[in-house]
């Protein structure tokens, strides 16, 4: 199986992105020749690690018809200092909001993406560090 995705100059330092149909724009701060009309293509690697884990773990709860008001993942990187800047760590918290989420069935969860399903976590296990935190605000 392969994916393909098209990335094209535009002007100065920034380039437009084709990823499944959608356009992303990508550029450089003010400080690096860009204009800021877009993300640095980096921290997307942060985006696609939330994303995946994200989607992975409501789908479980679906199934395990766990109900939640809100949730949200966070995600932290730390960086080397020289170039290439690489991450050596990331953290994941994840934030749910509801009345009396079942802890287990939330670690399970998250569990179940990290160690079998969200192919962006091992791809980054293999690289570096990889943490999670839970946060559960009872509502």
């Amino acid at each position: 199986m392969k994916e393909k995705v098209a990335v094209n100059f535009l002007d100065n330092m920034s380039f437009e992105a084709l990823v499944n149909g959608h356009k992303i724009y990508l550029d450089a701060s003010s400080e690096h020749g860009g204009k800021n009309l877009g993300p640095r293509p980096k921290p997307l690697l942060l985006v696609a690690l939330a994303g995946c884990t994200g989607m992975d773990v409501v789908s479980i709860l679906k199934k395990m018809r766990v109900e939640f008001d809100d949730f949200n993942i966070a995600v932290e990187a730390d960086s080397t200092e020289e170039h290439p800047k690489v991450y050596t760590k990331m953290t994941l918290i994840y934030e749910f909001t509801g009345k009396d989420l079942p802890l287990d069935k939330l670690q399970k969860a998250i569990e179940l993406s990290r160690e079998r399903y969200c192919g962006v976590s091992a791809m980054f296990s293999k690289a570096m560090d990889l943490d999670y935190k839970i946060n559960v605000k009872d509502v």
